[in-house]
């Protein structure tokens, strides 16, 4: 069909096709009708045969059957009282099927419900399903899948927790051996540190570190990369304190490993005063966080079996069963000042730290009379590890916590700490932790579920002095992302998760930075098979 019209708009004339010559000329009368009008009217026109073939072809695509571009115009058209809507009902079916939950005891010993993508296209090309039968055997294949993803998540992190609270044997062994070595070698039971140095204990002119802890290994690693990179070796001391089962291993791996020219001191709780003089808060408080913990929370079975919390959240309740997080090694740390009564500033290492700098320029840094020195960990380029509030660590859905503290509020962390013991001791800290610690056990542990750091955030509120995170990387023991070339950027790095370097869980590419300090060529070290990889 072919359409003229005039210049001035006065004449319409319509040719048909097929050569036919037959005009149909339409005098327009120009009072009737305007000019302008009329070519509104033929664009509105050209409009809607544009529209006509979208439609067409979304319906093509819906899947209905095909029609011509008239009939699909006409339902396109229909009025939607008629039953037709302009939508397609086809998402809504698919929607309201995957809407409906799907509880794990209708999938169990259905044999029918595809296992892989694959098997399932196969199905759907074979069967030629409509929409609602496409619906419900996605749901059904990708709830199962949910269902196994999960289990599966659940059972990693209980090996990762029965392979991270176990002894390796290669450390037992190491134990044994020191301990026999112990009582039959006078070279292994020398005083630490010898007579004429025992007054650099408590002189403050010189650098003055804590490591607590019952793994001889990790407590070697530590303190042979805290010498190893200090430019004033003379200047150290490291007092290392640890528990009455481990103090003659330890003894004697550092009678038998001096790290001269720095001043080692090895020294086991109930050799403190302090410590042996009538009830320590710290060990009552433990006493009874475990009852309550054996008694309500029924184990690593127990919290495996629960099918309705998340699989992180699983993790974090195993983790908090750690033997490491009930140890006093982890708790002794809040009573420093009077477990050092003389000295006025320590710096406090964890076990699972590697030292690979300098920290002499700790000394320097103005703590502007706050008692810890501590790396925040709310912001970073890890925004899992560096990412920490205190609503990561407190339940704020219990009012204790809730009315008491800003659940946005940065949080830091342990690992390397610098104490004000002069500030400490003007202060409360000791005294609120315990209170706290009470409450928890009081409350069945639900102001937090993981280990010493909570209470320390509540104890330490308005303490903290905030240092560069230079001074401590975090999260080499929780995921792999961190590469092996920023890890060796860092001050201090920090294995803190299950994955520690002495365990086979340990991430290989990290595991380096702590075996360099491992003399594998040493007698224990080779007879208890203790290796690199």
């Amino acid at each position: 069909m072919l359409l003229q019209i005039s210049p001035s708009l006065r004449h319409v004339t319509v040719l048909p096709g097929k050569g036919l010559k037959e005009f149909i000329k339409v005098k327009v009368a120009s009072r009737r009708l305007s000019y302008r009008m009329l070519f509104y009217s033929l664009l509105f026109f050209t409009f809607l045969l544009r529209f006509v073939f979208v439609l067409t072809a979304v319906d093509n695509i819906d899947g209905e059957n095909k029609c011509s571009s008239i009939g699909c115009l006409g339902k396109k058209l229909r009025p939607k009282i008629l039953g037709r809507s302009l939508e397609s009902n086809v998402p809504e079916v698919i929607y309201g099927i995957l809407d409906q939950p799907l509880g794990k005891d209708e999938l169990e010993q259905r044999t029918d419900i595809p296992q892989t993508l694959e098997e399932f296209m196969i199905q759907v090309k074979e069967g030629g399903y409509d929409p609602k039968t496409f619906a419900i055997k996605l749901r059904e294949m990708v709830t199962l899948m949910e269902q196994r993803t999960r289990e599966a998540k659940v059972q990693e992190y209980l090996y990762r927790h029965v392979a991270s609270s176990s002894i390796p044997k290669q450390l037992h062994c190491l134990g044994l051996k020191l301990a026999n070595e112990h009582t039959n070698n006078a070279a292994a039971r020398l005083q630490l540190p010898s007579a004429e140095l025992v007054p650099a204990l408590v002189d403050n002119n010189y650098f003055h570190f804590v490591l607590a802890s019952d793994n001889v290994l990790a407590a070697s690693v530590v303190a042979t990369s805290l010498v190893r990179n200090s430019l004033r070796p003379q200047k150290v001391v490291l007092h290392i304190i640890t528990d009455r089962k481990t103090y003659y291993p330890m003894q004697a791996w550092f009678s038998l490993h001096p790290l001269s020219p720095a001043i080692i001191e090895v020294k086991a709780l109930h050799h403190f005063d302090w410590f042996t003089k009538g009830k320590v808060p710290v060990l009552e408080a433990m006493e009874k966080d475990q009852n309550v913990r054996s008694q309500f929370r029924g184990g690593s079975s127990a919290i495996v079996a629960n099918t309705t919390e998340k699989p992180r959240v699983i993790a974090a309740k195993l983790q908090a069963l750690s033997p490491k997080y009930n140890s006093v090694m982890n708790h002794i740390r809040i009573h420093l000042p009077e477990l050092f009564s003389s000295l006025n500033k320590v710096v406090f290492l964890d076990d699972d730290i590697v030292i690979q700098t300098d920290l002499s320029p700790l000394w320097d840094i103005e703590m502007n009379g706050k008692v810890n020195g501590a790396v925040e960990t709310c912001s970073g380029e890890d925004k899992y590890v560096m990412s920490k509030r205190l609503k990561s660590y407190l339940n704020f859905s219990h009012p204790l916590i809730s009315q008491n503290f800003d659940p946005n509020e940065c949080a830091w962390a342990y690992g390397i700490n610098i104490f004000d013991l002069d500030a400490w001791r003007k202060t409360n800290i000791s005294s609120t932790y315990h209170y706290w610690v009470e409450q928890n056990i009081k409350s069945d542990l639900s102001l937090w579920q993981l280990g010493t750091l909570p209470p320390g955030l509540i104890a330490f509120h308005g303490h903290v002095h905030t240092i560069d995170p230079f001074w401590h990387m975090l999260g080499l023991g929780y995921q792999e992302s961190t590469s092996f070339a920023d890890a060796k950027t860092a001050g201090v790095i920090h294995f803190n998760g299950r994955a520690k370097p002495w365990l086979d869980i340990a991430f290989p590419h990290l595991r380096p930075l702590w075996t360099k300090y491992i003399d594998f060529s040493d007698y224990f070290i080779k007879s208890c098979h203790i290796k690199a990889l």
